[in-house]
């Protein structure tokens, strides 16, 4: 099972990072040890939504459509 997962930063809150991962907790302490370039800048990360797709197909077009800015706009409203 693959996860689209939504971060929030706690340093500043208006951050928001979107990504894919068979393990998000996993990855969400990769985020925060500075692990990741993208994300390192804005630690700590709090794991705010994970959402389970058992089609990786299907994972992969909905982390591409949170980074996109109608996905930005519906995660804001939603999550």
């Amino acid at each position: 099972m693959l996860y689209v997962y939504i971060l929030q930063s706690e340093a500043a809150p208006e951050r928001y990072y979107a990504g894919l991962s068979d393990d998000p907790v996993r990855r969400l302490s990769e985020h925060n040890s500075g692990k990741s370039i993208h994300t390192n800048k804005h630690r700590p990360w709090i794991l705010t939504v994970s959402i389970g797709f058992t089609d990786p197909a299907r994972a992969v077009t909905f982390e591409n459509y949170l980074k996109s800015g109608s996905g930005r706009a519906f995660a804001k409203k939603h999550f």
